[in-house]
């Protein structure tokens, strides 16, 4: 199986993946007075900076872009301190389900990989929130210069597997991502938390789907 991260795995604790959440904290420390009116403006530069990127950008590049829509100087001191190492279990946290339906589906056999948009250090974060003896492969956008739907991230994932397209499942929270992964012959399921329609791809709601079919 090839599992996304985020959306699927874990989620941000308040709701926002980016910039981590005590971004506005580091930056008021440094910079008093900003409204949160301003950081609104700015973070939804950084979205645009991150949507328009082929890749997932270096996190200094992605904070100089917030940064300067605040009109804040990116010393190097600040930008060492926005990525500062912090308990991973602070800003980030696994859905209920995930470490044991993942324990199941190694115990039954199924060899996993994740597939995700996201920085280098996924692995380090999944090892700190209890994942990181599940996973044979990591397939990160920002390790290979691409983003899904680009078909090296599925496929570097099932390689690194030693598996055929055909004989992996994907499960992505986009199902646009899932369709994608389909139309180059993986098997494919959309996760929908809320319940919400997937666009005609198969769905399931939480991660136990995944246990009816092993």
């Amino acid at each position: 199986m090839l599992l996304d991260s985020g959306g699927v795995l874990m989620q941000p604790k308040g709701g926002r993946w980016n910039p981590r959440a005590d971004f506005e904290r580091t930056v008021l420390d440094r910079a008093p007075g900003i409204t949160p009116e301003q950081f609104a403006r700015a973070i939804a530069a950084g979205d645009r900076f991150m949507d328009q990127a082929p890749t997932t950008p270096d996190t200094d590049d992605y904070h100089r872009v917030i940064l300067d829509a605040l009109g804040v100087d990116a010393a190097a001191e600040l930008l060492a301190a926005l990525v500062r190492p912090v308990p991973p279990a602070t800003v980030l946290e696994t859905f209920p389900e995930v470490a044991g339906v993942l324990r199941e589906l190694r115990g039954r056999g199924v060899r996993l990989a994740v597939v995700s948009d996201a920085w280098p250090n996924l692995p380090e974060l999944h090892a700190a929130l209890g994942l990181g003896d599940f996973f044979e492969v990591y397939a990160i956008s920002a390790v290979l210069g691409c983003r899904k739907p680009d078909p090296l991230m599925y496929r570097h994932a099932s390689e690194g597997l030693g598996l055929a397209p055909d004989e992996c499942l994907f499960v992505d929270d986009d199902p646009e991502l899932v369709r994608a992964a389909i139309d180059l012959g993986y098997r494919g399921l959309a996760m929908c938390r809320d319940g919400a329609a997937s666009d005609g791809v198969a769905s399931i709601t939480s991660l136990t789907g995944l246990l009816e079919l092993v």
